[in-house]
C-alpha cells in the first residue's frame, strides 16, 4: 500500500537561528569524529569496489560455468532419468553437484527446483520438500508450482494441515490465473478430506468468483452442491 503523502508545507525560518553558530557546531563535530568518518568513507569505497569486482571476477564467471554444468542434468531430467539428473553420470554433474558448487547462481537456484521435482518422482518427499523450500523465484509460474509441489509432498506424507497451507500459498501467489485455481482446488479437496467442509466451501466460492472461466471455476457449482451449497 502506498504511503500517504503529507500535505506540502512552506518552510518557515526558525526563530533565533544562528548560521555562524550552526556552522561551528558542524565543524566541531567533523573534527571530533574525523577519523571515524574517514574510515567509514574508505570502507564504503572498498565495499562498492569489492561489489563490482566480485560481480565481474567471480559472480559472472560462476553463472556461465553453472549454466554449462547444469546442461546434462537438464537433458536427463527431460527424459525422466531422475536419478541421473539428480546425481550425475560420473562424467557430468547432476543437480546436486551444481547446487553444491554453484548454489548461489541463477542456474544453481533452478537446480534446487529441479532436484526437488526429482526427489518427488523418486518418492523421497521429505527431501523434495527441503529442496523446494530452498528454491526462491519471482517467476509467476515456477514459484507457485514449487509451493504446490510442497503441498503434494506433505499430502503424500499424510501431513494434511501442512499440505493445505502450501496449496493456499500456491493459490494466492499473485492470483496467477494459470496456477491459482488449480492449487486452490487442491486446497479445497484437502479441506474436505480433513472434514472441514465450511472452509472447503469458502475456497470453492473463491475459485468460482475469482476464476470463473478456468476449468476449475466452471466445475465449482458441482462441488459446492455436493457440500449442500447451492448458488443461484
Amino acid at each position: 500500500m502506498a504511503a500517504t503523502k503529507d500535505k506540502a508545507t512552506t518552510p518557515q525560518p526558525a526563530k533565533n537561528f544562528d548560521l555562524e553558530t550552526s556552522m561551528h557546531r558542524v565543524e566541531d563535530f567533523f573534527q571530533l569524529h574525523k577519523k571515524n568518518i574517514t574510515i567509514g568513507l574508505v570502507a564504503a569505497v572498498v565495499v562498492v569496489g569489492g561489489f563490482f569486482g566480485y560481480n565481474r571476477l567471480i559472480k559472472q564467471p560462476n553463472e556461465t560455468k553453472a549454466q554449462e554444468m547444469i546442461f546434462h542434468a537438464q537433458n536427463y531430467f527431460a527424459v525422466d532419468s531422475f536419478k541421473l539428473a539428480l546425481n550425475g553420470d560420473g562424467n557430468n554433474y547432476g543437480f546436486l553437484q551444481v547446487i553444491n558448487k554453484y548454489g548461489g547462481t541463477k542456474a544453481g537456484n533452478i537446480a534446487k527446483y529441479s532436484a526437488g521435482v526429482c526427489y518427488m518422482h523418486l518418492g523421497d518427499y521429505q527431501k523434495g520438500i527441503e529442496m523446494l523450500k530452498s528454491f526462491s523465484s519471482d517467476d509467476l509460474m515456477l514459484q507457485p508450482t514449487a509451493y504446490g509441489l510442497i503441498g503434494d509432498a506433505y499430502m503424500e506424507l499424510g501431513k494434511t494441515a501442512e499440505g493445505i497451507d502450501s496449496y493456499k500459498k500456491a493459490g494466492h501467489y499473485n492470483d496467477n490465473e494459470l496456477t491459482a485455481p488449480i492449487y486452490l482446488f487442491r486446497a479445497g479437496m484437502a479441506l474436505e478430506k480433513a472434514g472441514k467442509g465450511q472452509e472447503a466451501i469458502a475456497i470453492y466460492k473463491e475459485i468460482k468468483d475469482k476464476f470463473p472461466k478456468s476449468k476449475e471455476g466452471l466445475e465449482m457449482d458441482k462441488y459446492l452442491a455436493r457440500l449442500g451449497e447451492v448458488r443461484n
